[in-house]
């Protein structure tokens, strides 16, 4: 066998048919897994996580190894970054780039599937569940770029999509698959009870990247910025963010938040600003740092603290070794709006 292809199920030995599954973690995932295994299948599953992942890694965890299902774990990092930076096929929604999403996942689940020598991949994917990335036409582009045609089943509406390779060769009985359409998830409720899938996380969870508020800070940051990193990611996460000309001004909201923003800063050698003599935020200034930009953030720390807010205040700016103080009023409101991203 190459080891740059699948087993051919045509051409196969007499072994037991092998699957493998990306599992997410939700409900649609477990269900793909559940029906597959139900058919005398060998399975393998492959989680992905992205750094925009809001998805339950518990109930990952816990369904594999209730069903004693080996789980390769992938961390999509800055190769991720960057398609969300540029998608080729562009984005949903929001800043979601699910389409080339898909794809990456997918070439990454070939690489594993060729080496556990699996005949075909298994998704949790539904028929116009989502509209980007699950409509017929977008799923077919996807198993094509990714060089996956014919060799992804996916259970839950197989019966809507054409017959893969493996219901081809008779690994799987289609007879024995679904064909539920669209975003309602009443059949695969009913679906969980008769196969005693009891546990299974409320489909709350996805992708950062579709939530409208923290779209609109990575839109921000890419359109100043040209780029996304980690430590980018990082940032982007925490606090409350403030565009001043080419600066960007993240204030902590919380204690924990202040811890992280000072490990970052103290890290990445960001200047940090307090204030000096009360409680409040640490707020990191990024980009351009000229006086009136420092003296801007300086106000806008001000306005977050315990500090009157119609008195000169005296923020401490560290810069690595350089340290100095200065005494400004805390912001207004009114043009505190004007700067938030």
């Amino acid at each position: 066998m190459p080891a740059s292809e699948l087993r051919d199920p045509a051409n196969r030995e007499m072994k037991r048919p092998k699957a493998l599954a990306l599992l997410s973690g939700g409900l649609d995932s477990m269900l793909a897994v559940k029906l597959i295994l139900k058919q005398g299948i060998d399975v393998e599953a492959v989680n992905f996580v992205t750094p925009f992942c809001l998805c339950d890694r518990c109930s990952v965890d816990k369904f594999s190894k209730d069903l004693k299902i080996k789980v390769h774990k992938v961390f999509l990092g800055q190769e991720f970054l960057d398609i969300v930076a540029n998608p080729p096929h562009g984005y949903g929604s929001q800043m979601n780039p699910c389409i080339d999403c898909r794809i990456l996942m997918f070439k990454k689940a070939k690489e594993i599937a060729e080496k556990i020598e699996a005949d075909f991949l298994v998704t949790g994917e539904v028929l116009d569940e989502r509209p980007f990335s699950q409509r017929r036409k977008a799923m077919l582009l996807i198993e094509k770029e990714a060089g996956l045609e014919g060799k992804i089943l996916r259970p839950l509406s197989a019966r809507l999509l054409p017959e893969t390779e493996a219901e081809k060769a008779g690994l799987v009985d289609r007879s024995k698959l679904l064909a539920i359409r669209g975003r309602r998830r009443l059949p695969q409720m009913k679906m969980a009870e008769k196969l005693g899938l009891k546990e299974y996380p409320n489909p709350s969870g996805g992708c950062l990247l579709t939530d409208p508020e923290f779209a609109r800070r990575v839109r921000d940051h890419l359109k100043n910025e040209g780029n996304l990193t980690l430590t980018d990611v990082a940032l982007l996460k925490t606090g409350r963010h403030f565009r001043v000309g080419r600066a960007k001004i993240i204030v902590g909201r919380n204690k924990n938040e202040n811890e992280r923003l000072s490990i970052l800063a103290e890290t990445h050698g960001i200047p940090y600003l307090k204030v000096a003599d009360y409680k409040g935020p640490i707020t990191l200034c990024i980009g351009e740092k000229d006086r009136g930009i420092l003296e801007k953030a300086a106000a806008i720390t001000a306005r977050y603290s315990d500090a009157p807010r119609d008195i000169p205040v005296k923020v401490k700016l560290k810069n690595g070794e350089r340290e100095e103080i200065i005494t400004v009023r805390a912001v207004r409101d009114s043009e505190l709006e004007r700067l938030r991203v």
